[in-house]
Parts: structure tokens; C-alpha cells; sequence
């Protein structure tokens, strides 16, 4: 449990880097969730608690993404090496080998 909070917590400073609204309200809500939890006994529901932290960990990982405001009309993203991956064009048919 411990080594996934701690987990969260790292997931959230590389997340939101030099975005403090956002650090401070990532922070406020893994604390939250799990001092809420914190005294559950269910070994059932702990494995599910742990399994869903878990999944928020890979989806901010690998889904959410920064924006910037530059100008009144301009929004710059700044990905992360763990959102950057090779991707394969789209062909309406395939080439036969």
C-alpha cells in the first residue's frame, strides 16, 4: 500500500510538473482517497482499492498530457517521454508481402 502511494505521488510530480494548482490538487486527492480507506480490514475490498490506484497511476502516466497557454489563442503541449510513441500509419490497403 505504502510502496503505491508513493508510487502516485511520483507519477503526480512528473505529471504535473510546474503546474502547483494541479500538484496541490493531485496531492489533496491520493491523500484523501487514501485516508478514507485507511482502515479498512476487507482483504477483498484492500485488493480492489489497490488495483484501482493502480489504474490511475497508468492513466496518468501514459494519458494525460500538459498545455500551456502562450498567447489568448495559442495552447503549446509539452509531452512526456512516456507519451511519445512510435506510431504506424494508416493505409486503406495493406501492401502484400
Amino acid at each position: 500500500v505504502l510502496k503505491l502511494f508513493k508510487l502516485l505521488h511520483r507519477t503526480r510530480q512528473e505529471v504535473f510538473k510546474n503546474d502547483t494548482k494541479a500538484l496541490a490538487a493531485a496531492r489533496q486527492k491520493i491523500n484523501e482517497e487514501f485516508k478514507n480507506n485507511r482502515d479498512e480490514k476487507s482483504e477483498e475490498k484492500i485488493n480492489e482499492l489497490l488495483k484501482i490506484a493502480s489504474d490511475v497511476e497508468v492513466i496518468l502516466r501514459t494519458s494525460v498530457i500538459q498545455a500551456v497557454h502562450t498567447d489568448s489563442d495559442k495552447i503549446v503541449l509539452v509531452p512526456r517521454k512516456d507519451l511519445l510513441q512510435d506510431n504506424t500509419p494508416y493505409l486503406d490497403k495493406p501492401t502484400k508481402k
